[in-house]
C-alpha cells in the first residue's frame, strides 16, 4: 500500500509484499483468507492485500511474536523456531542525514541496533545498516520523517512477486 507521506512527496515506488515471518510455501499455495493472522497480530501490520496477507511496517514494526503463526490453521507451513524475514532494511537518498539534515531516527527506533550512523566531517553523521544484524522487523521505516527506508529483499518465500 502507497502511504499518503510517499503519495505526497511523489514517491510512487510499491514495496514488494510482505509476509508475515517464518512462512516455509509461497502464501498463495496455502492461505485460505480466513483472516486469523490479521485479527490475531498485536500490532496490527497484517492486513489482506488482493486477497493475500501482506505487513504494512507505515506505522509498526513486526516483533516477531508469532500470533500470525499460532493462529493460522495451516501453521505447519511455518518453520518452527525460526520466525524471520529474508529483507533487510536500506537507506535511500532522500534521507535528511544523507542530505544535510541531522536526523538519526531510524536508528532510534531499530530493536536490533542494527542501523549505525558513522561520522562525517562537515556534516550530519550518515547511516549505515549493517546487514547481517538487521532482522527486517521494519520498526525503522515507520519513523522516516521523509520515507526513506525501505527494504532489501535478500530472497526467500516471504516476499510474493505478486502486488
Amino acid at each position: 500500500m502507497l502511504s499518503r507521506r510517499a503519495l505526497l512527496r511523489g514517491h510512487f515506488r510499491e514495496e514488494p509484499r510482505i509476509l508475515p515471518p517464518g512462512l516455509v510455501r509461497p502464501v498463495a499455495e496455502i492461505c485460505q483468507q480466513c483472516r486469523a493472522c490479521v485479527d490475531h497480530c498485536p500490532a496490527s501490520i497484517i492486513s489482506l492485500k488482493s486477497g493475500m496477507p501482506a505487513l504494512d511496517f507505515s506505522f509498526e514494526g513486526c516483533d516477531f511474536c508469532g500470533e500470525c503463526r499460532d493462529n493460522c490453521p495451516h501453521s505447519d507451513v511455518f518453520f518452527e523456531e525460526d520466525l524471520t524475514f529474508p529483507h533487510t532494511a536500506q537507506v535511500l537518498s532522500h534521507c535528511l542525514a544523507l542530505n544535510g539534515v541531522d536526523c538519526q531516527s531510524c536508528r532510534d527506533h531499530c530493536p536490533a541496533d542494527a542501523i549505525r550512523f558513522r561520522p562525517r566531517a562537515g556534516g550530519p553523521w550518515h547511516p549505515d545498516v549493517a546487514q547481517d544484524d538487521c532482522t527486517g522487523c521494519g520498526a525503522c521505516i515507520g519513523h522516516c520523517p521523509t520515507n526513506a527506508i525501505s527494504i532489501s529483499v535478500r530472497s526467500g518465500p516471504h516476499v510474493d512477486a505478486q502486488s
